[in-house]
This record gives structure tokens, sequence and C-alpha cells, in this order.
């Protein structure tokens, strides 16, 4: 009904306020959908989800019959079984790949069919399995509409998952008393204190400090409120390149965060491997013992936005912080090589670390 009424709504400024409200309650809706009341509920991804290991995660996400199996079964020697026919994959099947020194998951997920996010086809614990993911590859059919592309994004942007977008810059910090305190640091095209009221007073809230640092939508303050929503960077993978002609594609080419690939073939793997790489952000850290030269064959991994020396020995050992005197380091983050430096100096990518214990 909700989503009925915001079709009929004209888009103007007298009806914002109106829609924001619309927004508000469709989301409500919607997280009461994906977490059933009851406890837990079947939103996890029970019997689909499979232990996390090496340094980064990558789901693929498509439709059934698009090439996922074969992608995986290509890329890491996994078999994964493929046919004619649609729903071959009817769980998830892990494979690993090292690429750079890093240890890479791919997961292949069992197709999704439109309505996957209302629990159509088991499409909730497929979606909640690709939550957990670092990148996720939309896996498309080079040959069918471009309009799947659209149906896959609203899919997952139904459950919480956000596609190749930055948290919405928003100040939001909830109080006991004092009502709703609106300030915006720059102008606004959609959201006023009125409409930021509305859709709070809709989640029950009605103390709260609301700083707009950018301009924001509704969907922004939504997102915010609510809390659970995750941010991940995406890649369209076009697949069966193999069927097309060289102009058309040129033409892909030209399309953003997309890659053309044929599966079957292996053709254009070491593109996709690349831009994998750098969509994941990850920054090798080459340890070094005393007296010998630095180990270049396996490296530590870490998230581009946790590269302190103190993230680094937490990732081989939670007890090692406690011992650490200073580290050397020597590479692009010191003035010096090798610089002495303590647990908070930040690291860069093919760095050389040596610990220097108490």
């Amino acid at each position: 009904v909700t989503t009925r009424l915001m079709a009929r709504t004209q888009r103007n400024k007298a009806t914002a306020h109106h829609l924001g409200l619309l927004k508000a309650r469709l989301a409500k809706l919607r997280r009461e959908l994906i977490t059933p009341k009851g406890g837990t509920g079947a939103a996890t991804g029970e019997g689909f989800d499979v232990a996390k290991t090496g340094d980064a995660r990558i789901g693929f996400v498509g439709f059934p019959s698009v090439g996922k199996s074969t992608l995986l079964s290509n890329l890491a020697g996994v078999y994964s079984e493929v046919a004619a026919y649609e729903f071959t994959t009817l769980t998830t099947v892990p494979g690993v790949i090292r690429y750079k020194g890093a240890k890479i998951q791919l997961l292949d997920l069992p197709g999704i069919i439109e309505g996957a996010k209302d629990g159509k086809g088991r499409g909730r614990q497929v979606i909640a399995v690709a939550r957990t993911c670092n990148l996720i590859l939309i896996v498309l059919d080079v040959l069918k509409p471009l309009g799947h592309k659209k149906l896959i994004e609203h899919e997952l942007e139904g459950f919480g998952i956000r596609l190749n977008k930055q948290p919405p810059n928003i100040g939001y910090k909830r109080k006991d008393k004092g009502g709703i305190n609106f300030t915006a640091t720059c102008a606004q095209t959609e959201l006023d204190g009125e409409t930021v009221k509305s859709i709070l007073a809709e989640y029950k809230i009605h103390n709260a400090d609301i700083t707009l640092r950018s301009d924001s939508t509704a969907d922004d303050l939504i997102d915010m409120v609510e809390g659970n929503r995750v941010y991940i960077p995406c890649i369209y993978v076009l697949n069966k390149i193999d069927q097309i002609s060289i102009e058309e594609l040129d033409i892909i080419y030209k399309v953003p965060h997309c890659v053309p690939i044929s599966a079957h073939h292996r053709w254009n793997f070491d593109d996709l491997l690349e831009r994998m790489w750098d969509y994941l952000q990850l920054v090798r850290i080459y340890t070094k013992p005393k007296g010998q030269l630095p180990d270049y064959t396996s490296p530590v991994v870490l998230p581009d936005d946790h590269t302190a020396v103190e993230d680094f020995c937490l990732k081989i050992h939670k007890n090692l912080i406690k011992e650490l005197k200073y580290a050397l380091v020597w590479g692009s983050s010191v003035k010096h090589n090798p610089q002495k430096v303590g647990k908070d100096h930040v690291m860069e990518d093919e760095d050389v670390i040596q610990l220097v214990k108490k």
C-alpha cells in the first residue's frame, strides 16, 4: 500500500515532507520483514554460510545460469557443478585464490530471483551471506537485458546492502531530553527541519542531535537511523563476451564498475583480478626477522583503514602488543630507512617491519 501511495504522489517541494514519511514507514516495514519477530529468523545465512578464511571474501551474486560456477571453477580451480539447467548450485561453494601474496576467499552463491529479498527461492539466506563479503561481484549475462542489473541492485538494496556508496555524512546522537536539534552545515535540497522531525517521529525518536554535513536525502537519514546498513564495493562482471562483436565490447568497456569476461574461455581474467585487488583496498606488510632478509613470499595483509603497527600486532597475536617495545619500519610511510616507530604509526603498502620486544 505504501509503495502505491508513493507512486501516486507528485514529487515537489510541498510533498517532500509526506514522501519522507512514507519512505521511513516503508523502511520500518522492510526491517520487520528482514528480522521476523520471535528471536532469530530465517534471515541468517543458515545452511549457506561458510567459515571465513583468508584476508578478504568475495561473493558472486547473479541470476541463475549466468556463469558464476564456471567463473569460480576457472578462477580458483574448485569444482562447482555446472549444467544446462537453472539452479544447479544449491548451496554456497567456496574457493580460495592467492593473488599478490594475499589469500582471497571466493564464494559461489546460489542464483537469486526477483523477490529474493522477500524470501523467494531462499533468496534471504543468499543475500545474508552476501552481506558478510568485502566485495560483491554481480555476474551478468551480456546477452540478457541490462534491466537485470537494476533488478539485482534492487534486491540487495532492499536487504540493507549499499553498493559502491560511502556511509552518509550525517552526525546522529540520541539524547534523553532536549527535543530534536537540527543543524545543516551546507545547503539542503531535500531535507528540512520539519521533514527530519517527522522521519524521526516515525521511529519514535523525539530527542536527538542531527548534523547534516553534506546534501543528504531522506533515504540517507533513514539509513543512518536504521544503523544496519552495510556499504560494500561492487564490480559488475559481464560474462559470455565470446558471443558478441568487438564494437559491442567497446561500448560495454565504458560502463563504470564493469569488467567484461568470458568465464568459459578464461578471457580477461587478469583485468578482473587487478580490478578486484583495487576494490578490496588491501595493504601488504612484509616481516623481517632480526639479522635476516625480509620474507617477501607471505605478507601480512591488512585492510586499508587499519594499517597501524598495533593492528599489525593484533593480526598476528593479541598478546604481542603487550610485549612490543618499538618497531623498525622500512618503506614509503617513513622518512628514514629504517625508522624507529611506536604502535600508532600508520604503514603503507609493501612496507617492511621488524618488531623489537621488551
